[in-house]
């Protein structure tokens, strides 16, 4: 259970204002378990709802979630066909739950590139959640950077940023999750919370 990590979140304070994650490792996950690609994929849409329940659960007030790059637009189309089915069903699927809980949706990137009803999908998500207190949710779909997240946390191990939020990551705290994506669940997210608590952060000034 993740209830003792929130509750020590809790007991020591202030909790970033504003987390973003590059869900990383789908494509490991599946190739683990001998599977095509994009069942990896459609496995980590299950972390996608542990991260955004995990942050409401903190009263984190932005979720930043890198979930296309332009550079994914590279990748074969059959497994660029696939992850814009599984955004159409996410939104079909968790639309009324995230409107339920407070969660207001934003698209950034440049969407024209997708195909009709995937953008039909994205428009119907941002109005249907438009009037929501509780959390923004930022999903970064076919972007490129060029909002200051708090903490960035990314899944996998890897140790790069992936041409995300490179500006407003500069005095971000960075947190690498071992797990693979598709295993990530809200008790990664609370640890990776817990660890930015007890950071030491200076923005460049000197401790005194």
């Amino acid at each position: 259970m993740s209830d003792d990590l929130l509750e020590r979140i809790r007991l020591q304070g202030a909790v970033p204002a504003h987390i973003a994650i590059i869900m990383d490792g789908n494509g490991r996950w599946a190739r683990e378990r001998s599977l095509p690609r994009p069942l990896g994929h459609a496995a980590g849409m299950a972390a996608v709802r542990e991260a955004i329940e995990g942050c409401l659960d903190a009263e984190v007030g932005v979720l930043t979630l890198f979930a296309f790059s332009q550079e994914n637009w590279q990748r074969p189309a059959d497994e660029i066909e696939a992850l814009m089915q599984l955004l159409e069903e996410y939104i079909a699927k968790e639309v009324a739950e995230l409107r339920s809980r407070g969660a207001r949706v934003h698209v950034l990137g440049d969407v024209s590139r997708l195909q009709s009803s995937a953008r039909a999908a994205l428009d119907r998500i941002v109005n249907e959640t438009a009037g929501g207190t509780a959390l923004d949710l930022n999903l970064c779909i076919s972007y490129s950077s060029r909002a200051e997240p708090d903490l960035l946390i990314r899944t996998s191990g890897e140790m790069r940023i992936s041409n995300f939020l490179l500006w407003q990551l500069a005095y971000a705290e960075l947190y690498v999750a071992p797990v693979l994506w598709p295993d990530f669940t809200r008790r990664d997210l609370f640890e990776a919370i817990l660890a930015f608590q007890g950071r030491d952060r200076r923005f460049g000034r000197v401790s005194v």
